[in-house]
């Protein structure tokens, strides 16, 4: 049975909500002030929350904030007699599932309510498929190259350390997965893995997104923010395509990475972090120095320990292994009946030019299980793979 709180000071209200509330069969619990509210928030889980703003002792707006802060997941429904337009926004923009005025519309409140409920659920089924992603990118490295097998041995001596690594290769080539698996292999492991793709994030966010922002530190900037540095504090930031940070950000992380100490956007406290870092690009870092768009410090402190991954055309005879694995991934992940190559086909896969390296094999072979037959040919690879240049 759905379980639901109702947060307000006014019996009336409280009472008809219940009473309303269990007729449809939800499972209803009440606080008369915000303080309460909070107390029972934090002992249970509820399904979804009804708070009133205006209330003694604390009201909505910092129970709202404290149950995020808490890392309560559940939709907080505000409700208000003294609302206007300005409150309403307010309260979405702090992360409330929705804003209703009094007096209160019943059939408007149980609206809200399922469209909460069904909300929840596909929370819950993301964070589930989050997890099966998280799994499948932690897997181990697939492979028995030489190169592979020499990157395996590398991570085994590193990986206990807190040194620093920088991870280059070609974009698809699986330099995420080599810093999972430092990280996995690690002493860190039971604290976050925290990845930024620096090259995905605008130059003007960069700052913000690493080292977090107090409130009012720009325009947008409604409440204090946590940047990725706080976030992986005991564990590991991965800091992708690094080689596309603007200067600015570059001389903070380099600041970051000698005192171990970082300044939040428009604050001016330092704050201790104790953060490993792992790098990766797919530049020429050396060639960037000289062009004078990276630094050369930051490059010297970042690599301490400097891993290579090949590109797949470089390591061919680990295809057959990768394509089986890709095989089996998917036909878990998707319910797909499995296949199988052909001699001739596998052959016709190792000699394709791969130009995107891993991520390009693993949809290719997505591809071939949704097209083909149960076995596939040298001719399907024909057909649906472009041939080796």
């Amino acid at each position: 049975m759905p379980k639901i709180l109702i947060i307000d000071d006014e019996r009336p209200i409280r009472s008809t909500l219940k009473e309303i509330l269990e007729y449809e069969k939800f499972d209803v619990d009440e606080a008369e002030d915000g303080q309460l509210g909070l107390e029972l928030i934090n002992k249970n889980t509820y399904d979804i929350v009804l708070c009133d703003i205006k209330m003694p002792k604390m009201d909505g707006m910092e129970v709202l904030e404290k149950a995020q802060e808490a890392g309560h997941e559940m939709p907080i429904v505000m409700i208000s007699g003294h609302g206007n337009v300005e409150t309403a926004v307010e309260s979405l923009k702090n992360g409330a599932y929705d804003f209703i005025q009094k007096p209160l519309d019943l059939n408007r409140i149980l609206v809200t309510i399922r469209n909460a409920m069904e909300k929840k659920d596909l929370v819950q089924e993301t964070k589930v498929l989050k997890q099966k992603v998280n799994k499948v990118k932690s897997s181990d490295i697939i492979g028995e190259s030489k190169a592979i097998l020499a990157i395996k041995g590398m991570i085994e001596k590193v990986a206990p350390t807190d040194a620093r690594v920088l991870i280059t290769g070609g974009n698809g080539s699986g330099k995420e997965l080599v810093a999972r698996q430092l990280h996995k292999n690690s002493n860190r492991n039971k604290c976050p893995f925290i990845e930024v793709n620096c090259a995905a994030i605008p130059s003007e966010l960069i700052e913000s997104e690493l080292f977090g922002h107090e409130k009012g530190a720009f325009t947008s900037a409604h409440k204090q923010r946590k940047g990725k540095f706080e976030q992986a504090d005991g564990g590991t930031i991965f800091l992708d395509e690094i080689g596309d940070m603007s200067a600015s950000a570059q001389a903070k992380v380099l600041r970051a990475l000698q005192e171990n100490k970082i300044t939040r956007v428009g604050g001016e406290k330092d704050i201790k972090v104790d953060v490993r870092v792992v790098a990766a690009t797919n530049k020429n870092l050396r060639e960037e120095i000289d062009e004078g768009r990276f630094r050369e410090d930051l490059y010297h402190r970042l690599g301490v320990i400097l891993i290579h991954v090949p590109a797949l055309n470089d390591r061919r005879d680990d295809i057959p292994t990768l394509a089986e694995h890709f095989v089996d991934l998917i036909s878990t992940e998707q319910g797909m009946p499995s296949v199988t190559f052909t001699d001739k086909g596998m052959k016709a896969l190792q000699e394709v030019n791969w130009t995107g390296n891993i991520r390009e094999l693993r949809n290719v072979v997505e591809r071939l299980m949704i097209l083909c037959d149960e076995e596939i040919t040298e001719k399907d690879i024909e057909m649906y793979v472009s041939p080796k240049k």
